[in-house]
């Protein structure tokens, strides 16, 4: 699972987001969101572009008090719109492969 997880994170291009669960079920394990949360923690895989994945509900999953405002400032650098609450539309960044 974690190879085919990380070779997915890494087709993610510049100014897309995919869902946790997206990537789980893309890498043939629908339903198992948590489980690419888990991998991308343990990681260390160099230019992943980890800041590319995000929740179902369009937000940073990150605590504000750790990599939240990194994840954020790296995707507006890509042109990844936020709205007010921090809420990125999905219809309009998500990736589809």
């Amino acid at each position: 699972m974690h190879k085919k997880v990380i070779d997915i994170i890494m087709q993610i291009p510049e100014g897309k987001v995919a869902t946790y669960g997206q990537i789980a079920a893309l890498a043939g394990f629908p339903g198992r969101a948590r489980h690419v949360g888990w991998i991308l923690n343990q990681t260390n895989t160099p230019n992943l572009p980890w800041h590319r994945v995000i929740n179902s509900r369009g937000t940073i999953s990150l605590p504000h008090n750790g990599k939240y405002q990194l994840q954020k400032v790296l995707l507006q650098d890509e042109g990844v719109l936020f709205n007010d609450n921090d809420i990125i539309d999905l219809k309009q960044f998500c990736w589809q492969p």
